[in-house]
């Protein structure tokens, strides 16, 4: 009896042992099937199939919803050569950010040494590393941003479109900056164009009391 056993037993175990060697093609039921296997979108894919399957996918954004980095839209588009009737447009686009909290006032200051102080300079006043007081290798003085009556008067929705796409000899900075970085940077030279001009007229004020 015992033999029997050890013989049964010893076939079994081959049996268990020869069946692992073996690669499993179907992997049986699955209690949540939407869990064992993801129903995400690859890169490249093809999804021509998912509505055969029953997955409702088409490829579009879910209504309602505003794709990364569109949160701050500048509904301008830049002229043709020649034209400038989108820029005198853009005077009519106000700024979606009216103040600054201490940390992103911070940043605006950064971004704006980083990318426009080489031009226009530290100081806001068109006299940065490039230009240097005209001994630099840039011949023509950029825009002064503070103490130029035309640059403090300018909209800030022309600032922007300057900024996104450039404006006669400055370039685009729309690959450096997004939406929202640039819309800091122009906040910020609006409040320094606001510091510097505010002494002024309040010295004139108390004069003509």
């Amino acid at each position: 009896m015992k033999k029997y056993i050890f013989i049964f037993g010893f076939i079994g175990l081959s049996i268990l042992i020869v069946s692992c060697d073996e690669v499993r093609r179907e992997p049986g039921k699955i209690y949540m099937p939407d869990m064992a296997y993801s129903r995400a979108y690859e890169t490249y894919a093809d999804h021509s199939n998912l509505q055969a399957k029953g997955i409702n996918y088409n490829n579009q954004p879910v209504k309602g919803t505003i794709a990364r980095g569109e949160e701050m839209p500048f509904p301008i588009a830049k002229d043709k050569a020649g034209d400038t009737t989108n820029y005198i447009l853009a005077k009519q686009v106000k700024s979606p950010i009216d103040s600054l909290s201490n940390v992103d006032a911070k940043e605006a200051e950064r971004l704006y040494l980083v990318n426009c102080g080489i031009c226009h300079g530290p100081k806001l006043d068109g006299n940065g590393p490039l230009y240097k007081g005209g001994e630099g290798p840039y011949p023509a003085k950029p825009a002064t941003l503070v103490g130029d009556v035309k640059y403090e008067n300018m909209p800030e929705g022309q600032m922007f479109y300057s900024v996104m796409y450039g404006k006669n000899l400055m370039g685009s900075y729309a690959s450096q900056l997004s939406r929202k970085q640039r819309w800091m940077v122009i906040r910020y030279i609006k409040t320094k164009q606001v510091k510097k001009t505010a002494p002024a007229d309040m010295s004139g004020a108390m004069a003509k009391k």
